[in-house]
């Protein structure tokens, strides 16, 4: 599982450093805060894999409306006269530093509890 995850991040980066994708840079609010957004659901998705709690379609549903949903908020704010991508950034800002320091206490713990076993065994 985490193999496909690795190899689609180092097609993605390639893909994205030699195709030359432009937009406009009126587009570059609602662009960066759906990333941020989708940025929020892969760290949710990792953080639910660790814990073995990883489902596909949560995932990807997730993944896409979350990102659409802070696009249409940054837009609807936009034409308001609102900064309304301001909540956008504060829910998933907040979640993704959130979900960080989960997958990095989590990672922690097995580190710390796979060389305990291994000391264990040593002796």
């Amino acid at each position: 599982m985490i193999i496909i995850a690795i190899i689609g991040l180092i097609v993605g980066i390639v893909l994205g450093l030699y195709l030359p994708v432009s937009y406009p840079a009126a587009l570059s609010l609602y662009i960066s805060v759906a990333i941020l957004a989708s940025l929020d659901s892969v760290f949710g998705g990792f953080r639910a894999s660790l814990e073995n709690k990883f489902d596909t379609e949560i995932f990807v549903t997730g993944f896409f409306s979350n990102a659409i949903l802070a696009a249409f908020l940054a837009y609807i704010g936009d034409k308001l006269g609102v900064p309304l991508y301001y909540a956008a950034v504060f829910a998933f800002g907040g979640r993704l530093f959130q979900n960080f320091a989960t997958i990095r206490r989590h990672l922690i713990n097995r580190i710390h509890h796979e060389s305990a076993h291994e000391s264990q065994n040593n002796n």
